[in-house]
């Protein structure tokens, strides 16, 4: 079993920066990828950015792409999410992810675990 803990959400003006983490815990780690994705109020849970443990390229949604870097430390068992310039469309819960399988971009459906998500809101 895999347990994924978000945190560092929070508010934050816009053109602002957060950073996300996650920490995985699991007995045997078998997590080939992980992932941010992130839901906001009425629409369906998107992609956000995904590497694998062991290194690689990583991979953005089009809203990621160039403003937000996802990286992980495998000493800590901790993937983050660096988010810069953030806009008010960028509310929203983002949820830590991962997969027991290596995938580029993953759909919500080709998620293993899911963290209990962590609110993000930015004002204009």
């Amino acid at each position: 079993q895999v347990q994924l803990v978000e945190s560092g959400g929070g508010l934050v003006q816009a053109g602002g920066s957060l950073r996300l983490s996650c920490v995985a815990s699991t007995r045997t780690f078998n997590i080939y990828t992980m992932a941010w994705f992130r839901q906001a109020p009425g629409k369906e849970r998107e992609f956000v950015a995904s590497n694998s443990w062991s290194g690689g390229r990583s991979y953005y949604g089009d809203s990621a792409e160039g403003r937000f870097t996802i990286s992980r430390d495998m000493s800590k068992k901790t993937v983050y999410l660096q988010m810069d310039s953030l806009k008010p469309e960028d509310t929203a819960v983002y949820y830590c992810a991962a997969a027991d399988y290596r995938i580029e971009t993953p759909t919500a459906n080709e998620i293993n675990y899911w963290g209990q998500g962590t609110q993000v809101t930015v004002s204009s």
